[in-house]
Parts: C-alpha cells; sequence; structure tokens
C-alpha cells in the first residue's frame, strides 16, 4: 500500500513552484509537462522537470512526472528526457488503449535495463480521460504489471462527451463510479477527479469525502491550500480507527471461540466489515509512518 490521497500539480516551466512543492509534503507530487505548460515552453519545462527531480529534495513524496499526450509531438522528445532522471512514476494523458502503455512499458524496461535497474522500478499511471478510454478501460487496466494507479480527468471528459459541467458533477458520475470499480477490480488506485474551486474549503472538503466514499484513495490537486483538505478527507479518524481496533479484537475473538458474525451497536460485524476495518487500520498506520 502506498498513500496517494493529495496528487499535486507543479507546473514544470516554473522550478520555484516546484521547490515549494516539495516542502508542503503532499503524498505526490507530480510535475507537470502537459496542461500547465505553453506549447512554446515545452522544452524548457522538460528540462525543468529533469533538473527538479534529480536535484531537489522531495522528501517522503512521490517522484511523478505528467508527460504529454501520445498523440502529440511532445510525447517521445517528453519520455526520453524525464527517465533519465529516474522518476518514481510516469503520468501518461488521454489514454486510450492497452497499447500505448505496453508500448511505455518497453521503452522503460529497455531504459532500466540499460541502467542496470530493476524492472519495473518506474511506475506507471494512466489519465482516463475520453469516452475511448472508457471504452477500452478493461484492456488498459490489464495492460502492464508496471500501471498502479488509474486517474480520472473529469474536465477532458466532459469535453469528449459534450457534456456541460456542473457543481454537482451528476454528468460524470457514471464515469467516475466505473473508474474506481474498474481499479478495484485490478488492484490499482484511483486518483478522483480535480476540484477546480481551490478558495472554498466546504466545497474541496465535500468533494473530497465523497471521492473517500466512493472508494478513490486520493485526488488531484492544483492548489496548496487543497492539501491539508483532501488528505484528511482521504484518512482514518480517531472515532473510525477506535472502532476498526473494536471490531478486529472482537472479531478476531469469536472465531478462535469458533464463533461467527456478531453484533455491534446495532450493526452486523461479518467478514467484510471485519476485512474493512483492517484495511482502515493498516491505512492509518501507514499514515502516521508518513
Amino acid at each position: 500500500m502506498r498513500l496517494r490521497r493529495a496528487f499535486l500539480y507543479a507546473p514544470a516551466d516554473d522550478l520555484h513552484k516546484i521547490e515549494k512543492a516539495c516542502t508542503l509534503k503532499a503524498d505526490c507530487i507530480c510535475v507537470d509537462l502537459e496542461d500547465a505548460v505553453s506549447s512554446l515552453k515545452k522544452e524548457e519545462a522538460r528540462l525543468n522537470a529533469a533538473h527538479a527531480l534529480g536535484t531537489f529534495d522531495f522528501g517522503k513524496s512521490e517522484r511523478l512526472v505528467r508527460i504529454n499526450a501520445p498523440s502529440t509531438s511532445f510525447f517521445m522528445p517528453d519520455l526520453r528526457i524525464v527517465v533519465d532522471a529516474i522518476p518514481d512514476g510516469i503520468v501518461i494523458p488521454k489514454v486510450e488503449d492497452a497499447e500505448t502503455l505496453q508500448y511505455v512499458d518497453g521503452f522503460l524496461e529497455a531504459f532500466e535495463g540499460k541502467k542496470e535497474l530493476p524492472v519495473g522500478l518506474i511506475r506507471l499511471i494512466a489519465i482516463i480521460e475520453t469516452a475511448s478510454s472508457f471504452v477500452n478501460l478493461k484492456e488498459i487496466c490489464a495492460s502492464t504489471p508496471r500501471l498502479s494507479a488509474l486517474v480520472f480527468g473529469a474536465e477532458d471528459l466532459a469535453v469528449s462527451l459534450g457534456a456541460r459541467r456542473s457543481a454537482a458533477g451528476q454528468e460524470v458520475f457514471y464515469a467516475r463510479s466505473q473508474l474506481v470499480l474498474f481499479a478495484a477490480a485490478y488492484g490499482l488506485d484511483a486518483i478522483d477527479l480535480v476540484c477546480n474551486n481551490y478558495r472554498d474549503a466546504e466545497v474541496i472538503r465535500t468533494e473530497a469525502a465523497q471521492g473517500a466514499q466512493l472508494g478513490y484513495c486520493g485526488k488531484q490537486v492544483i492548489h496548496p491550500n487543497q492539501i491539508p483538505i483532501v488528505q484528511d478527507a482521504f484518512s482514518p479518524t480517531t472515532e473510525e480507527m477506535e472502532r476498526a481496533r473494536r471490531i478486529m479484537e472482537e472479531y478476531e475473538q469469536r472465531m478462535e471461540d469458533g464463533k461467527g458474525a456478531l453484533g455491534m451497536r446495532g450493526s452486523l460485524v461479518d467478514m467484510p466489515v471485519y476485512r474493512q476495518a483492517r484495511q482502515l487500520l493498516e491505512k492509518a498506520q501507514l499514515i502516521q509512518s508518513w
């Protein structure tokens, strides 16, 4: 298990912002070559990204870089430059088929072999954000063991669908649920949509809580103000941890006594509830060691 609660983007054309991001204690820092960078600054940005990954102290934050989409002329130059800095993972936007990830997997395997690195060291994270992405989601999830997470791109999906975005997000809710379902089925992390409102803490908190309830492990973040709110929303509360400990203790005791499910304060506790409690405590332990 790896913490990916706040998935923070930092524009690669601004070294100061990347350096500041390294001090914010976000679980993931994704140096962004795509949406945050104009076409005139792509070359400068990829050189900045390589420099930052090789020089800055990211602390315990996962070191990621989002390259440009496979359909663009920037894709291969981005990949060739940033891979030399050996990031923890490469984030690929607008993944629409398994072949794209398999190609990058082969490229990375050749690089790792050349550098005498463990095969699979550099992870892949796919942004799922077009209608074709969702149609091919099963094949994408099964494409390569190097794939470790799916990211939900709500804004680009709305463009792909011709949908009108709303605060409630009903127009992308089906896809939002589908992504977390497929991620769970294939053992992948699921990173929820961006909240473009970075000033209203209550809006951010509500949206993050919805994502956690759906089963997402974290959320994309575009502003430092969002980090503590999001990481708190995807962390177990003290009350949740205390209840999980009671469930585990009492259920394990009943198993030792040869008994089955039990009632606790009017609620049934059976194996699925026990497993959920164990998962929650495992995550809490990981957070405490961060």
